[in-house]
């Protein structure tokens, strides 16, 4: 199991029991150092203070496991996901519904590898993106297993 994993199942109960949700967890080395980083969102957004809070009741939970699962020593970093913010798991795209959002895919469909547009519809094998081509709007279908990354966008 990796380290994400790991810290995602730890996390996860804390972040419910005080009205967070997990947006991504990533553990990587930038230069020298190491850095875990959990990512957390609520409804209205999330505050200074409430990453305090968080990273505070990670770090103290992440201490008292019996065997360090983490084996270098690293930074911990609580904050929020921002306005373009990941959408990683399906709950993430449903929630997603009506908002504009930016579509990277694997496989090119016609001449285009990504999309942005007003998310219309998801459902268990495909979303549904309205984009604007020139002045006219036409609906995209995309299988969910060409998705390679998806994030809120701001539109312009």
């Amino acid at each position: 199991m990796k380290i994400q994993d790991k810290v995602l199942d730890l996390a996860k109960p804390l972040a419910e029991d005080l009205g967070y949700q997990i947006v991504d967890v990533e553990y990587l080395k930038e230069g020298q150092n190491w850095f875990l980083r959990v990512y957390i969102d609520q409804a209205g957004g999330v505050s200074l203070d409430d990453c305090t809070q968080f990273s505070e009741q990670l770090s103290g939970l992440l201490d008292q496991q019996e065997t360090n699962f983490i084996p270098q020593a690293y930074y911990l970093e609580v904050s929020s996901p921002g306005a373009e913010r990941p959408l990683k798991t399906a709950e993430d795209l449903k929630q997603a519904v009506g908002s504009y959002i930016h579509v990277k895919l694997y496989e090119m469909i016609g001449p285009d590898n990504a999309f942005e547009g007003h998310l219309k519809e998801v459902d268990q094998d495909t979303i549904t993106l309205t984009v604007k081509v020139k002045t006219r709007k036409k609906d995209v279908v995309i299988n969910r297993d060409n998705i390679s990354k998806a994030r809120l966008a701001i539109e312009f």
